[in-house]
């Protein structure tokens, strides 16, 4: 019986042949299907996620078309499903040797090695299938995944220009090339190449998308808002243009406008744990602590393993003073991110408001292992010890600080203070010298924290030595 009179691009002879092709299976019969109805009868049951039958129906289409290189490329595809790699590999080899310009056999080929990380092997097919392919933007676009992979990114950003040279609107290769020029640092090549593609495509959302963020990254907040903008303009529904947009007004200080510009994401998709986060902090810059904490639930509501979300909960409290309160929100963020230098130091802090010195001490010493180059952590952790009137152990404290941070002015100053309150006059003089040539604006970190000394006419000609 023969299936050779159907349309295949309509949907009902598809099913008319799956249908025949069923009956043939159920009356144990042989019909014959041309190589076209087998196509769609396999496709119809990996449709339907069933494998076992695709390759059941392969079977029976070798049987009638032993020479059809299509139907061993579909056997391969199938028996990757169903992982029988070395039977795929096999399978690709057999229609190689039928049909050595088809590039849809070099194509699977290299998705398998690159599976298995075998990248040399993976790019060799893939240069393979550039050569017999019509359509070519998607093959450059997998051989840059592979670059990606070998960690050989140069490489991948010129498959990418190259795939977006044949197609300026593969949106894929226009977000991976922005990712790969972020992490060569190279946000100034970012920036020239999006500005000369939006010259050729002014309505690309993408394009102005990622040159917003290169500018972000740059520090450029009003020119990735404008960019943001354009990216909106062209798509009102770009839930990620808003978001970025609302963090580039957060670097301006600009709390209130971010707020209302994050909102405007949730009209297209549903806000998340991370974006209730973000306007949990605005608000707490803004120092409206209980819509902070308000925000900061949210998060931790939807996300319970947002360290960020419980640690802003926690300053919201020690602001209000409630610095025992606090510490269950530190601690949880702590077990979920026990490397944040910050979460650490604001434990730290509060322990310390609690008169817990030993546990602030421990604290402080976790957040300075963990990021010794942060100078607030030695004076705060100096500080604690100092105000217990164990000078020499802030002054030992600082030191690992300085050794750390040889050329932060205020740690010098700070030590300053140290050595006169220990009576180590001219040691404190030698500390004022570095510090003044380290920064003279910064003197004033010295008063601050020891106000008497201003009354000290030794200090005050050193200190117009350098400023006036």
């Amino acid at each position: 019986m023969y299936d050779d009179d159907f349309d295949f691009e309509n949907p009902e002879d598809a099913r008319l042949s799956v249908e025949r092709y069923e009956e043939m299976i159920r009356n144990q019969d042989q019909y014959f299907f041309d190589a076209d109805a087998f196509e769609k009868i396999i496709d119809h049951y990996i449709d339907k996620n069933d494998p076992i039958k695709a390759l059941q129906v392969v079977e029976y289409a070798l049987n009638q078309h032993p020479y059809a290189s299509s139907f061993f490329i579909k056997q391969a595809q199938l028996f990757i499903m169903t992982n029988q790699t070395a039977k795929a590999f096999k399978m690709l080899d057999k229609a190689e040797t039928m049909e050595p310009s088809n590039p849809d056999i070099y194509l699977l080929r290299g998705n398998l090695l690159e599976n298995h990380e075998r990248h040399d092997e993976a790019l060799l097919n893939y240069q393979k299938a550039l050569l017999f392919a019509d359509e070519v933007d998607e093959i450059c676009l997998q051989i840059a995944y592979v670059y990606q992979n070998m960690g050989n990114y140069e490489s991948a950003v010129d498959f990418l220009k190259k795939s977006l040279e044949i197609n300026m609107e593969n949106q894929d290769a226009l977000y991976e090339l922005a990712f790969c020029y972020d992490v060569l640092d190279q946000q100034e090549e970012s920036i020239k190449f999006y500005e000369q593609y939006i010259n050729e495509e002014p309505y690309s959302h993408a394009a102005w998308y990622n040159l917003g963020n290169s500018y972000l990254k740059m520090g450029l907040y009003e020119k990735s808002i404008d960019a943001y903008d354009y990216a909106i303009l062209i798509k009102e529904n770009f839930a990620s243009a808003y978001f970025n947009k609302g963090n580039a007004l957060v670097c301006l200080d600009r709390f209130m406008e971010a707020i209302q510009v994050y909102r405007q994401t949730f009209e297209y998709e549903q806000p998340d744990a991370e974006i209730y986060c973000s306007m949990g902090e605005c608000y707490e810059k803004l120092e409206m602590m209980d819509e902070a904490r308000s925000f900061y639930k949210k998060a931790v509501k939807m996300d319970a393993n947002l360290a960020e979300g419980w640690f802003g909960i926690g300053v919201t409290l020690d602001y209000e003073e409630r610095w025992f309160e606090s510490l269950h929100f530190y601690r949880k963020a702590i077990e979920l991110d026990a490397i944040n230098a910050e979460y650490w130091f604001a434990f730290g802090d509060s322990q310390g408001k609690l008169g817990n010195y030993e546990e602030s001490a421990s604290a402080y010493e976790k957040a300075a292992e963990i990021d010794p180059l942060d100078t607030e952590i030695w004076l705060d952790y100096s500080s604690l010890f100092y105000e217990q009137e164990k000078v020499e152990e802030a002054i030992a404290i600082l030191s690992e600080g300085i050794k750390n941070n040889p050329d932060a002015a205020e740690l010098y100053y700070r030590m300053v203070a140290y050595k006169f309150s220990s009576g180590q006059y001219q040691e404190a003089l030698s500390f004022l010298e570095h510090a003044l040539a380290a920064d003279p604006e910064k003197y004033e970190h010295l008063f601050e924290y020891l106000p008497q000394l201003q009354n000290n006419k030794i200090i005050i000609d050193i200190i117009n030595r350098y400023i006036l």
